[in-house]
């Protein structure tokens, strides 16, 4: 693996100005981790501004949970990349499993905000992720590549790939349950996902991050880590705490 694996905290719709003292005991932490991985939160759009002016100069990187495809426009309520790059943001969370079962986002859609991402500079963490009725059919393989050929980028930007995107394996019917596939499970769709990336984009493939997510927390990080294509981990409700957050990170140490 070229790139240091990458520990990504999905605040959600949690948190308010008060927040920023869980912040500053996660750069505080990851000071202490030392440079064995990336770490990243992604608070509510509210709270970005406030946590980029916290964060400029620590080991801790602070993302987006959703952009608009345009630079700007009569787009009521919505936030383009560059106003999420303006802020201090560094990257963006774009096709997560909530967005596309609750807003209804298309791959195609998902493409878009991707290539606004990369448009205003920012990295995109693409989310792909099978539900429990696909699994149950035996359609999981299927999905998961349906999403990436859709909503991943291609063309010139292949060349910078590795370091535009990093694709979150996220299985629906893990997220918030406190279920995890096997480990045989997630090395399989791992590796599925490892093949789809070469293929599409060949010897930049390789170097691509591929994190996985869906109920992490420090009690399984460990055995979740170490499975192979894994990099890292989308890190969910765990992520709210700082000492959760850390001791996921702390596994790379």
């Amino acid at each position: 693996m070229a790139a240091r694996p990458l520990i990504a905290g999905n605040w959600k719709m949690n948190g308010l100005q008060g927040a920023s003292a869980e912040l500053l005991k996660i750069i505080g932490g990851a000071r202490d981790l030392g440079p064995a991985a990336d770490i990243m939160v992604c608070p509510p759009a509210t709270l970005i501004a406030g946590f980029a002016a916290l964060a400029r100069g620590t080991a801790v990187a602070i993302g987006a949970q959703d952009c608009h495809a345009e630079a700007a426009g009569a787009f009521t309520g919505d936030l383009s990349a560059e106003m999420l790059k303006d802020a201090g943001a560094s990257a963006v969370i774009v096709g997560h499993s909530e967005r596309r079962a609750f807003h209804h986002e298309s791959d195609a859609e998902i493409r878009a905000k991707t290539l606004a991402a990369c448009r205003a500079g920012l990295m995109a963490v693409v989310c792909v992720g099978e539900t429990h009725a696909e699994r149950e059919a035996g359609r999981t393989l299927a999905v998961v590549g349906g999403q990436l050929a859709g909503s991943l980028p291609d063309g010139a930007l292949a060349e910078s790939i590795a370091v535009a995107i990093t694709v979150a394996y996220e299985p629906v019917w893990a997220i918030g349950t406190g279920l995890t596939p096997s480990v045989g499970d997630i090395a399989q769709v791992h590796g599925f996902i490892r093949g789809q990336l070469v293929t599409r984009y060949g010897d930049a493939g390789p170097d691509i991050r591929i994190l996985y997510g869906g109920s992490v927390k420090s009690a399984n990080a460990a055995a979740l880590l170490a499975v192979e294509n894994v990099d890292g981990a989308l890190v969910g409700g765990a992520s709210l705490k700082a000492e959760e957050l850390l001791a996921i990170a702390a596994v790379y140490r």
